[in-house]
């Protein structure tokens, strides 16, 4: 029986890669803004900030797995995905308004404002966003297609994250990250920006939703305590699969050192660096120009090496981007701050790091569609939903970890709060070394561990080859016993 599914126009795909733009968007302001903000703007603790982004990633973490199995098991006219994008774009908007508006609270109270509106943000973000990645992966079971689909992603989460930059260091923050009075019409402009984009997918792969898999489960058995029940059960048969197993710890690491590095970001920038305004916008977007870029060569990348090197490689090239700089500045090897050299060095790595780490990004995504199908063949269930949900779980709740780590970190080293303390000179040295080390070899060294779990995967072209056309002979026969 051939396949009457029509084929993935090239507007499809970039309708449903525009959407990602909302997730870049928010992992923008999030890694760069949020901690700064309410640390060294507001005078927020270190511990407080932490903890409070540490529980918003925790809720985040729990929510993923359900709001996976509720989009697999739903059934209606609009499909699977699509009533999720649809119901998320409002709350997204005013919880992101509200993160970036708090009123002048004591600091307790304020700490309990960034708890709400970042589990807010968080949350209503999952609603859309794991429906709408186990969306692409229902997209095309093409091994390369399935490639650019997730291409087209990164793509435009990186364009989000650019725009973020952007709108920050150009327009709201051109001079200093401490202006508090911009804070609020930026978190305006970017909760826009978040909203367009999640609507844009959401028409834009509309016509596609015919041609989607349908939930094979009755209505009458969804409800919120049996996929509560159920999504347990999906989780522990997902990590039945061997190659879902290793995937799933190398995550695990790498998403702990990315929890950390992004808590650390723009204190890093602002005192051991001592960048300010345009030298931070070339900083932050040296990544992501590097990930565009790099998310051209993915697709041909993976056709040559296959996608296991390309993650490994892509996990220790992000870790070396991220050591370098540091101690060759601790060892008296590095450019000078305040200089062109400096500047130039900085935005090299960091181009650099995006064009290696994007690559590790796209391969292992489709790595965990790949698996998406092994289990089907398996199991004979299609769960895409709780596959990237599981990813989206370990992604939040060890990156919570990381960003408590590192408000406890520190603490430890006797990091100053508050926006009296605007330059180095206000910092001890050995403090500002410590913030260094953390930032660099002392959490990059865990690239090594996660290297070692990508590379116990164990699908490769040929396998996944085999799996598809197994998987069309149990279709078939699937159809002939409905009819």
């Amino acid at each position: 029986m051939e396949s009457t599914k029509p084929p993935l126009t090239r507007g499809i795909k970039v309708s449903y890669g525009v959407g990602q733009a909302a997730e870049g968007i928010k992992n923008a302001a999030f890694n760069v803004f949020v901690f700064f903000y309410y640390t060294q703007v507001l005078g927020l603790p270190t511990v407080y900030t932490g903890i409070a982004i540490g529980i918003a990633l925790a809720v985040d973490s729990i929510t993923d797995p359900l709001i996976g199995s509720l989009s697999d098991n739903w059934q209606g006219s609009n499909g699977r995905r699509h009533p999720f994008l649809y119901v998320s774009i409002l709350p997204l908007g005013l919880f992101f308004i509200g993160l970036f508006n708090p009123p002048e609270l004591e600091e307790f109270m304020l700490f309990l404002w960034l708890t709400v509106f970042s589990v807010g943000t968080r949350a209503m973000m999952t609603l859309y966003y794991v429906p709408h990645v186990s969306l692409g992966a229902e997209l095309s079971e093409d091994f390369n297609e399935r490639t650019e689909v997730v291409a087209y992603r990164y793509f435009f989460s990186y364009v989000g994250g650019i725009l973020t930059y952007i709108i920050g260091f150009v327009v709201y923050f051109p001079d200093t990250q401490f202006n508090v009075e911009a804070y609020a019409p930026f978190g305006l402009t970017l909760s826009l920006l978040m909203m367009a984009s999640i609507l844009i997918t959401a028409l834009g792969t509309k016509r596609r939703i015919p041609h989607l898999p349908a939930s094979r489960i009755n209505r009458e058995s969804v409800s919120i305590l049996r996929v509560l029940h159920k999504t347990l059960l999906e989780i522990r048969s997902a990590l039945t699969n061997r190659s879902f197993r290793w995937l799933f710890a190398g995550v695990l690491i790498v998403f702990a050192m990315v929890g950390v590095d992004n808590a650390l970001n723009l204190h890093m920038n602002t005192y051991f660096w001592e960048l300010q305004g345009g030298g931070n916008l070339f900083f932050f977007a040296a990544t992501p120009v590097g990930a565009l870029i790099g998310t051209a060569l993915a697709s041909p990348l993976t056709r040559w090496f296959d996608k296991k090197p390309s993650v490994i490689i892509g996990t220790l090239c992000w870790a070396l981007c991220q050591v370098i700089p540091v101690v060759l500045r601790l060892l008296g090897w590095f450019p000078e701050n305040g200089t062109d050299e400096l500047l130039y060095s900085l935005i090299v790595i960091k181009f650099i790091q995006g064009l290696g780490v994007v690559q590790a990004l796209i391969a292992f995504n489709s790595m965990v569609a790949d698996v998406v199908d092994e289990h089907e063949l398996i199991t004979g269930l299609r769960q895409e939903g709780i596959f990237f949900s599981s990813v989206s779980f370990s992604n939040k709740m060890t990156s919570g970890i990381g960003t408590v780590a590192a408000g406890f970190a520190l603490a430890l080293i006797d990091w100053p709060t508050g926006a009296d303390v605007q330059t180095a000179a206000d910092i001890a040295p050995e403090t500002i070394a410590w913030l260094g080390l953390i930032y660099g070899p002392i959490v990059s060294g865990f690239a090594l561990v996660s290297a070692y779990c990508y590379s116990k995967y164990g699908l490769n072209r040929q396998r996944h080859a085999e799996i598809v056309e197994e998987l069309a002979v149990l279709r078939e026969r699937r159809a002939a016993a409905a009819d």
